[in-house]
This record gives C-alpha cells, structure tokens and sequence, in this order.
C-alpha cells in the first residue's frame, strides 16, 4: 500500500488514460448521466491569484496600488527606497505620459549621488526594493526572468544592477546583473537570474549605478519553472490537474460584478487579454489589488493545458445586492442597475468573448487573440451569465435581454444562469430563477449553498428534482462549513447523491478554491497554500476522487450495505464506455463498521486486478498548515463479480476496475 501523493495522483491519471481501450456499450440497469460532474471553480479570493496561481513574484510590480483598495495603500506599496553606500537620490510616483492609459502610475527615479566612502562594503546605487509576498522564494540552480519597462528623462543611458538578496543590510547576494538603460522611450528590459542558493524570504534590488533621472514601471520577477511555461506556479497548478477536473469556472464568484463600488469596478474581460503592461487593473472585492496578469487569455490557456472546459462568467448589468453592507438589508438589499439602453454594451462584450474565443484569425477579435499567441480557437461552449445576484424583476429583465441576443446569435453557446445565493427550495430567489429558467427553457442553472456538515449527511435535495424540464443543474459553489474529516465525508456522501441524479446535475465545483496563508478571506477553501507549497485539506482528496472517476453511466443496484441503512451510507457505480473502466465508490461516515456486498455480474470482462483507494480518518482530524493527518491510501487489489467488504468507519473507498 502506498500513500497517495500529489504525483502519484499525476502517474495514476496518467496509467488510467493509457490503458483504455476500445469504448464499450453500457449494460442494462443504467442511467445515462453527465461525465462532466466534477470541474473547479476559481475566484480570486484570499490572494489566489496575484501571491498564488499566477507565478510573478512581485508585488505591485506597475505601481497601482491606491487608496480605494486599503487605507494608506498607493504607488510606493510593497516597495521601500534603498540606497547604499551613502548614495542619494529621490523616487516619484508620475502619471504623465505612462506606458499606457490603462497602467498610469510610473515610478521616477532620481539619482543624485552614487560614491564610495571609506565604509564602503560593495554595494551602492540609488533605487528600489521588493518583498513579494511575505518574501521571495528562490531555489538553488531556479533561473528567474525578470523584466521592467524604463526611459532615460536625461537622454544619458543608465547602468542598473538587479539582484535577488538575502534580507538584511548585508545579506548574501543570490544572483545578480548589470542592465543598460540606453532608451529615451518607454522599452522593455529583461535578464536571467540563476539563484546560487536557497531562501524563503529573497528580496528584489533595482539599483541605479549612473547619475540622472530614469522613468520604470512593470517591473516583473517571474520563475522560469511555471506550469507548461504558461506563467502559473507549478505546484498549485499541478494540485488542480490532480483533481482531473472537468472545466473551470472563472473569473468568480462576486468578483464577475465587481464589489462594492460602483460599475466602474466590475470586471471586464477585454481590458484583461493584452499585453500585461496594457490591461486595466482593479479593486478586488474581497478588499485587496488585481494586477490581471491572471486574465481571461490565462484562464483559457490553462482550460486548454488540463483538458477542462472554459466556463466564463460575465456580469449582466446588476450589482451584487450584498455591495457595500447590502447583505444586511435582507431582504429588499442594494441591488443597482444599469439603464436598459446602455445593455447593449454588455450584450455585445458577451459576444465579443465568443469571437474572442471561437473566431478564426480574421474576425476582430479572433485577432486580438492570435496576436496574443494563440492562433487557433479555444473551442468555447458554456457561457455564464450573471452570478448569484438577487433574482428581481430588474435582474429577471436584463438577464433575458442578454439571454435573446447572445442565443439569436450564437445558438451553439449554452448558457448557464444563477439561481441566486442560497439555492434551497423556499428561498424566493431560488424559485424566481427556477421560474425564469423553466419559462427560457434555460440549458443550465447555477445553484450556490453552503452548509454546515448535518444539511449534507441528510439532506438529498436532487432525488425530487422534477425531469420533465430542459434545464440541468450546475451546483456551482457548495461545501460543508469546516475543514474537517467529517465535513469532507458529508460532501463525499453528497456527490454521491449527486451522481445518482447525474441526469440532473450535470456540473459542480467545490468553492472556494484557494486561501494563501495570512491572507485568507473565507474559510474553508479547498487548497491553503504559503509560498513552499500547498497544503492539501480533505475535501481536495474526496474531490480527487470524484474527478479520478469520471464516467457516464449509473448503477445504484451494484451495491448493499448489511444491517440498517442509514444516511451516513451511500454508494454508487459508475461505468466510463469510453474508457471501460467501472469505478464502484462507497462511503461509510458513521462510527460503525458496515459490511458491503457488491455484485458486478452484469459487467462483462471485468479484470481481476483493481485499485483500491481508500480515504479514512477520526472525524476531528484535518489537515492544515501544521499538520496534513489525512491522504488516501492506494493498494493493488484483487476483484470478483460478487464479493463482500468491510467498510471502515468515517471512510471512503473507490475501487478503480478495468473491463
């Protein structure tokens, strides 16, 4: 038996795909059902974005930080002016003729004296210094690019040394460069930093070694070693191809509408697929700064490189009725909106991203994307609209101005709407959007909830969902409201509810997704981080699961539990045609042990050698930042047709078998 790490979830996702076969015809007894159930939704919540997924490793690289973000935030956070060796100069935050209207700031530097007095120790220059985030992490041998864009005001080129520092006055030097800056117009810089050394808490130095006054701005330190050289830190982005995920919700969450400030702030794709030194950054809703250099053309690449379908989000013209204290307005809240004639600009950005996306090179924005780097179409086929807005007859009929135009257009695009924060029945803004969608005949509606662990271990909301109707469920944010064993137990118990009615629910995703430490905004999230590594909680291992075991037919007669059946038992099988692979998952979250009869007779060519993945645990446990208890065990077994298991207390077993 072996304990099943990030890389071996890799190696066995990978085996799996190897060793399909012919695809197959599904027995008698089973249920079509979605094969795209388990996907991953992400928003830029607890810094997942700039100080997680998105590799750079400076903050406030452009220098657009202000004062709408946080208290005392501008131009100069994250940085601190440096000058050694008794140099003299002066740093000024200027917006006149910067890079770009959408990148004002710009940081000039002045650099009056650079001498060598009788302490002199090595270092001199007049510049600036970076921290990153809680540090710079920099690995022995790791090469990093870094890059910035500068102009000589004086028209007298400029030698500029950069260096990756240990901290302190007289910290070791871990790499370093000279620079000459020999441009009078705004040009782009860039040099190699290999790393002599190990260090948590690296800082960058930009130091000017020449008289004069020099302009800087978009100042970057990338690593070399990103995820499929696409800009993303690695090892949190091979945490998410371990969840073998089926699509990407993106960009949010209430960040798709902004937060409490006013249209002005709501996030519009096109100003976040360009260069990075030309894409408008913004407030986040959860109180802190978005460079973008995560953007719309990223999330797509990274759809693209884990084989999931994109699934954007875009804002429908309503704010989010919880803005700025409206949650506690319940429930009339303060919702606003944007006057009907000026929706067509919001109709026309939706269908803008669909050229964007599917367009060939020739079409306005199908060339913007391939002058981007990507020639060929990203293929899109779910559009959402509108997040988890309050269902009024404001939002009701905006949302189906957008929903004709887009759908007159782009017939082949399916759309997925929003039932509303607290999708239960009862809930008026669950039953409006029910209601909308049933009269739309909506493809898909996007539910959210999140409970405590009891709702999931009882509740079994889709078993009464009627399926008469077109329009499918995406149960698009959900979790238990701890981190717990346990909790991780009741979603497991849960989405096996789910996959019994896999012809209902046709997608979910676990939210939120990340929460980097020190900066976390919500708990729980699925994947805690700090700048070594992520720490994996036990909902991210039943979500692997899940997602390792994708197929599209159900078998909910393959499997009894002796004694009484409770709520703290379920199960269900799972058959892949495509791959022949049958995935029986059984999940015992009470106290006691249960014995398990599981009679595979109907399924022809079953092979005796099988998988076992097992994931067990004391309810209280979890993992965190001190301690990671629980991981799931994988073992080589043998199967039959019929047979009988014992089911552990508080455990979850999947049995991966070949046919």
């Amino acid at each position: 038996m072996i304990r099943q790490t990030l890389t071996g979830a890799l190696i066995l996702a990978s085996t799996l795909s190897v060793n399909a076969q012919k695809p197959m015809q599904a027995p008698q007894g089973g249920k079509q059902i979605s094969d795209e159930l388990i996907g991953i939704f992400f928003e830029d919540i607890s810094s997942s974005a700039d100080g997680g997924l998105y590799a750079e490793l400076l903050q406030n690289g452009s220098f657009e930080f202000n004062l709408a973000e946080r208290d005392g935030w501008g131009p100069g956070t994250a940085w601190r002016v440096i000058r050694p060796g008794h140099s003299l100069g002066l740093a000024q935050a200027l917006q006149q003729d910067p890079i770009h209207p959408n990148n004002p700031n710009y940081m000039r530097l002045t650099t009056e004296r650079v001498r060598e007095f009788k302490d002199y120790d090595g270092w001199k220059g007049f510049g600036l210094e970076n921290h990153g985030f809680d540090g710079i992490s920099v690995k022995a041998d790791a090469c990093y690019d870094f890059s910035f864009f500068a102009r000589n005001v004086d028209g007298k080129d400029k030698q500029v040394r950069v260096s990756l520092v240990e901290p302190g006055k007289k910290g070791k030097v871990l790499a370093d460069t000279v620079l000459t800056v020999n441009g009078q117009t705004w040009t782009p810089y860039t040099a190699t930093l290999r790393a002599n050394g190990d260090c948590r808490n690296a800082a960058l130095r930009v130091l000017v070694l020449t008289l004069g006054v020099m302009d800087v701005d978009q100042l970057s330190l990338m690593p070399q070693d990103t995820y499929k050289g696409h800009g993303l830190r690695r090892d949190l982005a091979e945490a998410l191809a371990a969840l073998n995920p089926k699509f990407l919700r993106f960009p949010g969450g209430c960040v798709v509408h902004g937060g409490g400030d006013g249209f002005w702030n709501t996030y519009r794709w096109k100003t976040t697929v360009g260069p990075k030194e030309q894409r408008r950054q913004l407030k986040n809703t959860w109180g802190y700064h978005q460079s973008m250099g995560l953007g719309y053309y990223e999330y797509f690449q990274m759809c693209e490189d884990m084989n999931m379908q994109p699934v954007p989000i875009l804002p429908c013209g309503v704010s989010c009725q919880g803005a700025n204290g409206g949650w506690e307005m319940w429930p009339t809240q303060a919702q606003e909106v944007v006057p009907m004639q000026e929706m067509d600009e919001w109709v026309q950005d939706a269908l803008d991203l669909i050229e964007w996306a599917n367009g060939d090179e020739n079409t306005k924005w199908g060339k913007v994307r391939a002058a981007a780097g990507h020639p060929k179409p990203f293929g899109l086929k779910y559009l959402g609209i509108g997040n988890e807005e309050k269902i009024s007859p404001e939002f009701v009929e905006r949302f189906k101005y957008m929903y004709a135009k887009i759908t007159e257009k782009h017939p082949e695009i399916v759309i997925v709407g929003t039932a509303g924060p607290g999708s239960h029945p009862g809930n008026p803004d669950y039953e409006a959007g029910w209601k909308l969608a049933r009269e739309l005949d909506m493809p898909i509606l996007d539910e959210h909830y999140y409970e405590k662990h009891d709702y999931f271990e009882t509740s079994r909301q889709y078993d009464s969902y009627p399926r008469e109707g077109k329009t499918k469920v995406y149960l698009g944010e959900y979790a238990s409201k701890d981190k717990k064993m346990r909790d991780a137990l009741a979603e497991a118990l849960y989405l096996l509810h789910v996959e019994r009615n896999g012809d209902i629910v046709c997608m979910t995703s676990y939210a939120p997704l990340f929460a980097r430490k020190n900066a976390t905004n919500w708990n729980p999230d699925l994947i805690y981080f700090d700048n070594e590594r992520p720490f994996l909680t036990c909902s991210y291992y039943v979500q692997q699961m899940f997602g390792q075991s994708s197929g599209n037919y159900y078998y909910g007669d393959c499997v009894t539990f002796e004694g009484e059946k409770t709520n703290m038992q379920e199960q269900s099988v799972v058959l892949n045609t495509k791959t022949r692979q049958l995935f029986v998952k059984v999940c015992n979250a009470a106290a006691d042990a249960r014995k398990v009869n599981i009679d595979l007779s109907r399924f022809s060519g079953l092979k005796k050698n099988a998988v076992k993945t097992t994931l067990a645990g004391e309810p209280d446990q979890e993992n965190n930042f001190d301690a990671q208890p629980v991981a799931p065990v994988r073992e080589n077994v043998k199967v039959s047709k019929k047979m009988t298991v014992d089911m552990q207390p508080h455990s979850f077993v999947m049995y991966t078998i070949q046919l």
